[in-house]
């Protein structure tokens, strides 16, 4: 058991950010992995360009690297904003414009799971209002994923780092996941188990895992305190993945942490054990 066990994903918006994008897959695959995830890469634009998508499509190809999860447009991430499905207005619009483009672009390169941000609550608005929102906008997103053959995952933050978001503790995305898959009937909606932000919110990471693992579609790691590499905090975090995967747990772990050296911060875990089985 321990890291050797599991099959981990570099997090290319988090990890190599010193990098221009087109040219983050390779230094991923030079460090041994080759399988990667991406919060939206334009932060700008939910319906970027054909060609800017060809040239992503292409650096990950070119790579060796396997695209295994990717954000639906969020907003100003990294910055201020936590997605758009709940966001009234041009948000929405922007979110609901982007689900086509994100879901075809992850079909193209053979990408299962796609992770809806919530957004933050807006000052003035009914949270209700944002909550009716948030579920329309998810069940369109679910459905656009399952046409492409792809799960949804409703990621839980932390309450320290993002205030203005409400699902900051594992019922309460849980409870949004079961709202999806009973609107849309298709079971696709799942719990994307980030144990950085669980351990963040101060929740018992076993507790959640042994209640929720069948429930969790992708998992995403970063020692606490700091959010660096694992050995960096104080969370038992090889222990953690070993109890998911004894719950049953065999899908990807997304390394979601900040390293000033990327290429160093992965002495943690064995050459041998980066390629993706």
């Amino acid at each position: 058991m321990g890291y050797t066990d599991q099959r981990f994903d570099v997090n290319l918006s988090i990890l190599f950010t010193e990098l221009p994008l087109l040219e983050r897959p390779a230094a991923a695959a030079a460090a041994g992995f080759t399988a990667v995830e991406l919060w939206w890469p334009w932060i700008d634009t939910a319906t970027p360009e054909q060609s800017e998508l060809d040239a992503l499509k292409k650096a990950l190809e070119d790579a060796g690297t396997q695209l295994v999860g990717l954000n639906f447009y969020a907003g100003q991430l990294p910055g201020p904003d936590r997605g758009a499905v709940s966001v009234p207005g041009e948000e929405s619009e922007r979110f609901r414009a982007n689900i086509d483009v994100a879901a075809d672009f992850a079909a193209s390169v053979g990408c299962k799971a796609l992770n809806a941000l919530y957004g933050n609550r807006v000052e003035g608005v009914d949270p209700a209002i944002q909550d009716t929102l948030a579920l329309e906008n998810l069940v369109l997103a679910a459905r656009a994923a399952d046409r492409v053959g792809a799960i949804l995952l409703i990621e839980t933050l932390n309450k320290p780092e993002s205030p203005l978001y409400p699902l900051v503790s594992t019922p309460s995305a849980i409870e949004v996941v079961d709202k999806v898959n009973e609107a849309t009937g298709l079971g696709n909606a799942k719990f994307l188990l980030d144990i950085y932000h669980l351990s963040m919110n101060g929740e018992d990471v076993s507790q959640v895992i042994a209640e929720y693992a069948a429930k969790t579609g992708h998992v995403q790691i970063a020692d606490n305190p700091g959010r660096g590499a694992p050995g960096t905090g104080e969370l038992p975090l090889e222990q953690l993945l070993d109890e998911l995967k004894k719950a049953g747990y065999d899908g990807w772990v997304g390394l979601e942490y900040k390293a000033a050296d990327a290429a160093a911060s992965f002495a943690w875990l064995p050459a041998e054990a980066r390629p993706a089985r």
